[in-house]
């Protein structure tokens, strides 16, 4: 491995992979599929930062963020790294906004973590997709 294919895996991770979801009791497929950006990837960097900003924004003096507000970050942050999606409501398209993703992230803690999982695994991301 040379430097540019550590700099070309990190760009080819803000192009995303396909995540789908995954019964959490009988693992079948779901049919409800999220594009979700690479750790190394700028995407996840920006949001990142913008956790960590904003965390310092709500901070009391001692430094203390409430659970709640913490909450409300951190899926913030997850839903950032969400590029695009294929789900439906009712038999219709959801429109694809930070909002809806959020939306879905807070119907069941089982889809946040396969979503925090694959985000976080760098072998999902290599090689092209």
């Amino acid at each position: 491995m040379q430097l540019n294919d550590i700099i070309a895996d990190a760009q080819d991770q803000d192009r995303g992979r396909e995540l789908e979801l995954a019964d959490p009791v009988t693992g079948k497929p779901t049919g409800i599929k999220l594009r979700i950006a690479g750790p190394d990837s700028a995407t996840q960097n920006r949001a990142r930062l913008a956790l960590s900003d904003a965390m310092g924004e709500h901070a009391d003096d001692r430094g203390n963020v409430p659970a709640a507000v913490r909450e409300r970050l951190r899926l913030e942050s997850l839903a950032a790294c969400v590029l695009g999606w294929e789900i439906e409501e009712e038999g219709q398209p959801v429109p694809f906004t930070q909002g809806n993703v959020i939306r879905l992230l807070k119907a069941a803690a089982w889809v946040q973590a396969q979503v925090d999982s694959f985000a976080a695994d760098r072998a999902a991301f290599r090689g092209g997709q």
